[in-house]
């Protein structure tokens, strides 16, 4: 088998994929279970425990959500904790998320076991046990095809319990024989508050699995909006389902019946369903609960498996742990979870165990509120995620004292075996991690905040994240290269004449002196704040007086002359020519696109076919156009017998271009002019044209594809 170690892992998720993958993961004991287990507890009152515990669940998704698209990275809380705690914090959490999923899978195969065996008489353990090896086949023939199984299980399950809701609506709100609604739902708390409490502790459990998707943030497209959106979505589809379903069980059996059913969705469809014969009704359920729970243990396994992914890669796992096959898949950290998963089936009481690893999921989503505190608190410029959780810190205080509370109400045996997991991971950080790394969290950020010591390797991994994220739709890069100015040396040059040259033509574009920016830049130089790499140096510098960002280009053919003791700049040079300099100044309202835009300029420079590029370019238009994004830019050059030769003699406000494109570079005679809405053009003038690649598409295939 074709391997590639510590690969990033394909990203092939889209929204209907975090979708299916949160909701598989919340549909099941929840729903076909736990509402008659519930009611025992809080009576009627057991609709409002299923709608609090969605309510209360908010804290944790956005938490992971922001975590999440600022760190799109396998491991999920794993990743994110040690990152911001410490490796320690990042090994427990890591290693109790990875038994909680697993433990939760295990419950969701005996459960589907359970139910095909009430169609086919088939022995329940072996059964189970079947389902985890095929679910373990679908996992390694990669997360695509897993989640395209997802996708079925969940449509199906979707449209039996709509069909039940819509049922169930119909037939409560028709003529009643019987008890009458108001009858059903009294007396409402039929143990005070303790008892609903007691209720959304447990019921909570049918929520946890929506922020599974977290740890396959790095398979995810587009992970800034599709994960929000796709656990939001998925989350208010499960409540609706919850408390709709919930409120037709206790009309239909009442709470005395109801909290007597380990089978409530069965047993109330079978009430109201008269007409179908009782067989049928029993398989359509059958059919749904298998579904739920298979869209569940898939789900778990998918989302289980990344754990060990992301602990290997970091050293706290084996590495091996870490290698992917051809399709992408981690085939032996999925090995290794299908295996202690049936060791569980075989040796343990599921459903006992799979609450107690429930109680561990509620704690580790406070660790992940107080994550969000401490990168938040941290003041690192390079944490940038692309979702930010609103009413900071409120969501977060409230995440982090909750499950301490449902823990409480749920009794001492889930704080024992808390604690007893928490021993498990800390020998095991101790024995084999602990030698083998050497990093901080972001925690250490904070305190140096305090004055204390800082972990600046996490800032140089949170800036390599930037750069594979690569820009937002509303960061101006390509319209910042094509208003900067250039600088273009034949022979080698001094860096301190480079940086005053930029910084002279910086002071007329915006409102700081030379000497303010000479100064700050310097500042970076001699602080390790100028990256320098593969022939090209990055300078900037933010200042408080400057709203807008500006760049200069400064090419130097005979390479850059630096002084002994200006940092990295003169090691670099000393090792390899630099031909390249950018000079950036920006504003420190947003740091993060600062930062977004060095990522990109990065990413360009580390392309093997840039310093080429760069050292033949023409004129200021061909440099500025090796930095442009491909699928941004268009360049036209105005010549007889071509498509564009009716633009020759229009003026720019003339030219019928597609929505959103403009004309932001015109080379004219061996110059370069800025181009105006007046601007007339000319036989042989060359046009870069800027917009979005569908724009570009539509004004390429109108030219015949011949614009370039």
């Amino acid at each position: 088998m074709a391997i590639t170690k510590f690969a990033l892992l394909r990203k092939q998720l889209a929204l209907v994929d975090i979708f299916v993958i949160s909701t598989g993961a919340m549909i099941s004991s929840g729903f076909f279970l736990l509402p008659g287990l519930a009611a025992a507890q809080a009576g009627s009152s057991v609709v409002l425990a299923y709608l609090l515990a969605g309510l209360l669940i908010i804290p944790a998704m956005l938490s992971q959500a922001e975590l999440a698209t600022a760190m799109p990275r396998a491991g999920g809380a794993y990743y994110y904790l040690d990152r911001t705690l410490g490796p320690l914090v990042g090994t427990i959490g890591g290693i109790g998320t990875w038994l909680a999923l697993v433990l939760k899978s295990a419950f969701a195969l005996i459960g589907m076991g359970a139910y095909v065996s009430l169609v086919v008489d088939l022995p329940l353990v072996p059964t189970a046990v079947a389902f985890a090896v095929i679910f373990a086949i679908l996992n390694i023939t990669g997360a695509r095809q897993s989640s395209g199984l997802l996708r079925v299980f969940v449509l199906g399950l979707l449209i039996m319990l709509g069909y039940f809701l819509v049922h169930g609506v119909t037939e409560i709100a028709g003529p009643r024989e019987g008890p009458s609604m108001s009858e059903q739902f009294a007396p409402f708390l039929i143990d005070g508050v303790d008892g609903l409490l007691s209720a959304v502790g447990l019921v909570f459990v049918s929520f946890v699995g929506l922020t599974k998707v977290a740890s396959l943030a790095e398979e995810i497209e587009n992970p800034d909006r599709n994960i929000p959106l796709g656990m939001t979505i998925a989350l208010l589809t499960v409540v609706t389902i919850y408390v709709v379903g919930v409120f037709i069980m206790v009309s239909v059996l009442g709470t005395e019946t109801l909290s007597l059913s380990l089978t409530p969705v069965a047993d109330t469809a079978n009430a109201f369903t008269r007409w179908i014969p009782s067989r049928i009704s029993m398989w359509l359920m059958v059919g749904a609960a298998v579904l739920a729970f298979a869209s569940m243990a898939n789900a778990g396994i998918l989302a289980a498996s990344r754990y060990p992914l992301a602990m290997a890669r970091d050293k706290i796992f084996p590495d091996y742990f870490a290698i992917t096959g051809h399709r992408g898949a981690p085939v032996a950290a999925i090995l290794l979870t299908v295996l202690l998963l049936v060791l569980m089936l075989t040796t343990l009481d599921i459903v006992s165990v799979a609450k107690l690893a429930s109680s561990l999921q509620l704690l580790l989503f406070g660790l992940v509120n107080l994550a969000v505190v401490v990168m938040r608190e941290s003041g690192l410029d390079s944490y940038d995620p692309g979702f930010r959780s609103p009413l900071y810190p409120w969501p977060q205080l409230v995440g982090i004292f909750l499950p301490l509370v449902l823990v409480a109400e749920m009794g001492w045996l889930p704080v024992l075996f808390t604690l007893g997991v928490t021993a498990l991971a800390f020998g095991w950080y101790n024995y084999y991690a602990r030698p083998r790394i050497a990093r901080d969290g972001a925690i250490f950020h904070v305190f140096e905040r305090l004055g204390r010591r800082r972990f600046a390797g996490l800032d140089r991994e949170l800036r390599d994240i930037m750069k594979e994220k690569g820009l937002r739709a509303e960061d101006p890069f390509d319209h910042l290269v094509a208003q900067a100015e250039v600088i273009d040396h034949e022979e080698a040059c001094a860096l301190d004449a480079i940086v005053h040259d930029a910084c002279l033509l910086l002071s007329r574009r915006v409102p700081a002196s030379c000497e303010e920016l000479e100064h700050s830049i310097a500042m970076g130089i001699e602080t390790g704040g100028a990256p320098v790499a593969h022939g090209a140096a990055l300078l900037h510098a933010r200042l408080p007086v400057l709203e807008e960002s500006a760049l200069i280009l400064v090419r130097c053919k005979g390479g850059v002359i630096a002084a002994e003791g200006v940092g990295e700049v003169a090691r670099q040079a000393a090792v390899h020519p630099v031909h390249a300099v950018f000079v950036m100044v920006s504003g420190e309202d947003d740091p993060g696109r600062h930062l977004r835009i060095l990522a990109q300029l990065a990413g360009r420079v580390e392309d093997e076919t840039f310093i080429p590029e760069w050292l033949a370019g023409e004129d200021e238009q061909d440099l500025k156009e090796t930095l442009l994004r491909n699928d941004r830019f268009l360049s036209v050059r105005l010549e007889p017998e071509t498509p564009v030769e009716t633009w020759i003699g229009q003026s720019l406000q003339e030219l019928d271009l597609p929505e959103g494109l403009l004309v932001v570079l015109i080379r004219r005679d061996g110059r370069s002019i800025v181009p105006q809405w007046r601007t007339v053009l000319r036989l042989g003038d060359r046009l870069t044209i800027l917009g979005e690649p569908g724009g570009l598409a539509e004004l390429s295939e109108r030219l015949g594809g011949k614009a370039a």
